[in-house]
């Protein structure tokens, strides 16, 4: 079956879209692009550490895969590899998020959308590096300990799917799937240069993941696609969405594009932290792409974002202490250092009545419907994911134009839109003095992630999109 031209060191790097085109033209072998990862997650993943479980039966599940493929079956992802966030559940693997209470815990079942990425015929290659609990930017945990970012292994791949980002980028997994609260896709995917799309919450089933995705978190909690390139989040996305067992999406379900879009609107400054120039000038060098490409872009501040971080803060915030408590309870000693500071310091911060809980979720819903009118007029948005490229490791605050703020306020522009549950992606605008990725975000109204999937194309064609990392695989 396999291609005799191809080169199979370099297969791996091939975009996830590419490879499943390769297959069902049965010019490559699901077998020998399982082998051609594994082969490099040997080499790379002991430096990187993104890759936490791999299925010990993925190599006969290729070959399951390619027998389908001879037998003229036509599956969407048919034989395509794919992995997993570990805060998500896969039948038959280990199912941790990172925690040592979680050690030795494998999942009996699919979350549904793993299930529904598996009835395309996709193979779960293994989980991917989270933080403990999903909790904070990063991908560390005391079970596995820390991924390091492959463009430069002294930072962080950011978080809480940087395991998912750095193995995408460094062509250990063509693409995979992540959980996104407050940018956890969009974060890592700007650190790594890659794309990430965060849908909006109620877009792909959200049950299977721990901690789970219910109560407050369910305003604005989802599950999306992460790959090298917009074109693979495109089709990684409408399988997600689809239920294989029932009909498929209804048109307004999968809208037209950006064809109807005309205006963007996009700025460089939210109102809570600021950005590095490098930041600021990849926003506009997005910018000035989409305005080369036809559509009318203004710098213009939306309404509303300004209170973004903090509706964040008091809408969220104490719902991760109340999990944390019924995980760690007795236990505290096993936490990591993230987890038992939030454990630690959960008293000390201002706690919030019912009476002030239901004003704030109020005021959101008030803010939220008028960013929506306001969205009439622009209704693709482009703005920095956030304050800084990749942190170094450890790094808890950061300090821009002579500004120092904490590491998760830097990150004020993609809580903005899980307070808003609008979707967004995040795709590669430009690189730092160091080499580093600068992604940048295109956010849209509810329903329109294909739209936004195409704006971010525009994006990731003139400006580049992802590039290998030139990996020292000597440094640690």
């Amino acid at each position: 079956m396999q291609n005799a031209t191809l080169n199979m060191d370099e297969i791996s790097c091939h975009s996830a879209t590419s490879l499943v085109a390769l297959i069902r033209r049965r010019e490559l072998s699901p077998v020998e692009l399982v082998k051609a990862l594994l082969r490099r997650i040997e080499h790379l993943n002991p430096t990187l550490n993104a890759i936490v479980t791999t299925d010990p039966e993925i190599v006969n599940r290729a070959k399951e895969a390619e027998a389908a493929v001879m037998r003229g079956e036509e599956l969407e992802l048919l034989g395509l590899p794919l992995t997993v966030k570990d805060t998500i559940q896969s039948a038959g693997l280990r199912f941790t998020s990172g925690s040592l209470r979680r050690a030795e815990f494998v999942a009996a079942a699919d979350a549904t959308a793993v299930a529904r990425l598996r009835a395309a015929g996709a193979l779960i290659l293994g989980k991917t590096n989270a933080a403990e609990m999903a909790m904070d930017y990063t991908a560390d945990n005391p079970l596995f300990g820390r991924t390091n970012n492959p463009y430069d292994l002294k930072r962080s791949p950011g978080g809480s799917s940087g395991g998912e980002a750095a193995a995408i980028s460094s062509c250990l997994s063509p693409a995979g799937l992540g959980s996104d609260l407050a940018g956890s896709i969009r974060v890592p995917a700007h650190f790594c240069g890659i794309a990430g799309l965060k849908p909006g919450a109620a877009r792909i089933p959200g049950e299977g993941q721990f901690p789970p995705a219910s109560g407050p978190y369910s305003l604005g909690a989802a599950l999306g696609p992460m790959a090298r390139r917009v074109e693979d989040l495109r089709m990684l996305f409408r399988v997600l969405v689809s239920d294989p067992k029932g009909p498929r999406p209804i048109s307004s379900q999968l809208d037209s594009g950006a064809t109807n879009v005309q205006r963007i609107g996009f700025y460089t400054d939210d109102g809570t932290s600021l950005v590095t120039e490098e930041t600021r000038i990849a926003v506009e060098d997005a910018a000035c792409a989409l305005a080369d490409a036809g559509f009318t872009v203004e710098q213009v501040p939306p309404p509303g974002i300004d209170r973004g971080y903090e509706l964040w803060l008091k809408l969220f915030a104490r719902a991760s202490v109340v999990q944390l408590r019924e995980v760690y309870s007795g236990h505290e000693s096993e936490a990591g250092d993230f987890v038992r500071w939030r454990l630690n310091t959960a008293e000390e911060m201002p706690s919030v009545s019912l009476d002030d809980y239901i004003k704030y979720w109020m005021e959101r819903d008030r803010l939220r419907e008028e960013l929506l009118e306001w969205m009439e007029q622009y209704p693709v948005l482009l703005m920095p994911v956030g304050a800084t490229p990749a942190l170094e490791h450890g790094t808890l605050k950061v300090t821009v134009n002579g500004k120092t703020f904490g590491t998760f306020r830097a990150f004020s522009y993609c809580q903005t839109f899980n307070v808003f549950d609008l979707p967004s992606v995040s795709v590669p605008a430009g690189r730092s003095r160091d080499g580093l990725p600068i992604g940048v975000q295109v956010v849209g109204r509810p329903w329109a992630e294909e739209a936004l999937l195409d704006v971010a194309a525009v994006i990731e064609q003139a400006l580049g999109g992802w590039q290998p990392p030139a990996l020292d695989i000597g440094e640690k």
